[in-house]
């Protein structure tokens, strides 16, 4: 794959003013092809973290500590007393998709006051009955990172390094944690774009990874085909209206993505076998994510 794939991408960023730090593109069977508008730093991932929260879920899944269709409380049973009408019938499914139906809304940005943000979660009644509504916030992924906790022993970060930023050659991520120290889970990992460029080679590879099975095949496949309604986000830009999986955005044509505030993007095409991704600090990240799909992903 030649360099030229990313002219007019650089070109649309420098014209328009998009705020790339940098896109990488790679076709299966063939080098990864990058351009960089400044140097190559960590830098926070915002909801991109996500995606590795639903991928630890996989692997805890295939190691049978738990299922995604395990409730949330199963997993705490000493906060059934304090749980909010309806939390008894949510599953890990609801939290990782949106569709909890919680009235609960937390991003990492927002400074925690509980002393317990976990419990704040739980003790908040539902607002709609669990799979039936699609809202999108940080709670549920933080909730899930506590799951992971308590199923393991290990805590988000500490569980996945052995599992998945070691084989990946990602050295020592940092990630942001609430006052009791465990890691947000839906925001603050921080990666250069060359690192995140692996997370879209292994979704690409349906979790191989150097002729390893680093993460199930079968759960990489499910991550885009258990699909939500997430019209309600539209509101927030068309791209968010075409459905929600397990961690990732869903378009109509088959791709899906790891998306995080600012431009923060991996875009996988399994029928084009191509991965572009990007970092960015972009007040424009809509037409920003226009601009990797349709001048580099949809010409691979």
């Amino acid at each position: 794959m030649d360099s030229s794939i990313l002219d007019d991408f650089v070109r649309a960023d420098t014209e328009r003013g998009l705020g790339s730090y940098g896109i990488c593109v790679e076709r299966a069977g063939e080098p990864l092809v990058e351009h960089r508008f400044r140097s190559d730093d960590r830098v926070n991932l915002y909801s991109a973290s996500k995606t590795f929260t639903s991928l630890a879920l996989g692997l805890a899944e295939a190691e049978g500590r738990l299922s995604l269709d395990d409730r949330l409380l199963d997993h705490f049973p000493e906060l059934r007393t304090r749980a909010g009408e309806g939390v008894e019938e949510t599953t890990l499914r609801h939290w990782l998709t949106m569709t909890s139906g919680s009235g609960h809304s937390w991003f990492a940005h927002q400074r925690i006051t509980a002393a317990d943000l976990l419990h704040e979660i739980v003790a908040t009644p539902l607002q709609a009955p669990p799979g039936t509504r699609f809202r999108y916030t940080g709670s549920g992924p933080y909730a899930l990172g506590r799951v992971i906790a308590r199923a393991t022993g290990a805590d988000l970060r500490a569980y996945l390094k052995p599992r998945l930023f070691d084989p990946l050659d990602l050295h020592n991520p940092a990630w942001h944690t609430c006052p009791l120290g465990y890691p947000f889970a839906e925001s603050d990992l921080f990666l250069k774009t060359c690192e995140l460029a692996r997370l879209g080679r292994l979704l690409l590879q349906e979790g191989e990874w150097e002729g390893q099975q680093i993460v199930p095949a079968e759960y990489i496949r499910r991550m885009p085909l258990e699909k939500v309604d997430s019209t309600p986000a539209a509101e927030h830009g068309a791209q968010f209206g075409f459905g929600y999986g397990l961690g990732v955005w869903l378009r109509p044509d088959g791709t899906y993505r790891a998306d995080g505030a600012y431009g923060q993007y991996v875009l996988v095409s399994p029928e084009r076998r191509g991965v572009v991704t990007v970092t960015a600090h972009s007040e424009r990240d809509d037409e920003l994510l226009e601009a990797a799909y349709d001048l580099v992903l949809n010409r691979l």
